[in-house]
């Protein structure tokens, strides 16, 4: 497949961006790979169209499209708001055009590292994993693994593809790295490559091999990917009808259980009420009676008047019980 066989699409990203895209698919897809450039070429460079005639001869389409500064024919890559608006444009654009088909995305470089920035902030649609060409994890000659710390935001499966020789991601870190994400990484190496996948002093033929071994990794982590991924929605499957079937005769305990707990309620609440109503009065025709007494002793007012309607279904007003004057 070259790219007479792909099928060209253009790409809105936002109001103000438009970018050129490329499908190739083999006639029945298992899956599809959005795959963003690197920094330094575009969608139809050599390695790309490589990658998405090997990926189809394998069952897996392939997406790629531009950034819009390589529209443009820039050379400075775009802000990551823009970058990252873009990556999320082309998932959705595969998404439409083949909706039944899982998604994987991921790029060459710094296509790779902007689509990790992306699902870190916010998980891209029906992505179901992401897949790295040559992670660009620090510039030449500057080890570092600061351009790592957002993978660990990243919960889907991810593929790390590295040259042994790559010399913007030093092999002691990458590794690290990856025994930090856990089971989410994959790292899958491959012998004096480079950043470019190219072996030196071996020729072209050696470089295909190493493309080919490249893109059967893939192909062999992506079907993994998605037989897990069956298992794993067919045993939820199994899971709620098993849920459904128990689910009235769940109610159905819950209900007794309730409507038993509601009756000890509201015996408990009525005795307690009466309880309490009954030692409220006692205590305030206690408390009238006591007043009664100085109120006649001091000739204030005749103790039987206070007495009359203190029973113990009936309290004396607040003002009596109190000891106001009267």
């Amino acid at each position: 497949m070259d790219r007479s066989d792909a099928e060209l699409f253009t790409l809105r990203v936002g109001d103000t961006h438009t970018v050129s895209g490329l499908l190739s698919a083999p006639p029945h897809p298992r899956a599809c790979y959005v795959l963003a450039h690197g920094a330094g070429a575009g969608m139809s460079h050599p390695f790309m169209e490589a990658v998405a005639t090997e990926l189809a001869q394998r069952g897996i389409a392939t997406l790629r499209y531009h950034f819009p500064f390589m529209e443009q024919g820039a050379k400075r890559p775009d802000p990551p708001k823009l970058a990252h608006a873009t990556v999320r444009a082309a998932v959705a654009q595969a998404g439409r055009i083949l909706p039944a088909v899982a998604l994987v995305a991921g790029g060459k470089s710094f296509g790779g590292r902007i689509t990790s920035q992306a699902q870190a902030a916010s998980a891209l649609p029906g992505v179901r994993g992401l897949a790295f060409l040559g992670f660009p994890l620090h510039p030449a000659g500057r080890p570092s693994d600061e351009r790592a710390e957002h993978l660990l935001k990243i919960e889907v499966p991810m593929l790390f593809l590295q040259g042994t020789r790559d010399k913007l991601a030093d092999l002691g870190l990458l590794q690290r790295v990856t025994q930090r994400l856990g089971a989410r990484a994959s790292l899958q190496l491959f012998r004096d490559a480079d950043h470019s996948f190219r072996v030196p002093g071996r020729g072209a033929a050696k470089d295909a091999q190493v493309r080919c071994d490249m893109m059967d990794a893939l192909a062999t982590w992506t079907f993994a990917l998605l037989s897990t991924l069956r298992l794993t929605t067919a045993a939820g499957m199994r899971q709620a009808r098993r849920r459904r079937s128990e689910t009235p005769k769940r109610f159905a305990a819950l209900a007794r259980a309730f409507a038993a707990s509601a009756s000890r309620l509201r015996c408990g609440a009525s005795v307690t009420r009466e309880l309490r109503s009954w030692r409220a009065a006692r205590s305030t025709c206690s408390t009238a009676r006591l007043n009664a007494s100085w109120f006649g002793l001091e000739g204030r007012a005749k103790p039987l008047n206070l007495l009359t309607n203190c029973r113990h279904d009936v309290r004396i007003s607040s003002s009596v019980a109190g000891g106001s004057k009267l």
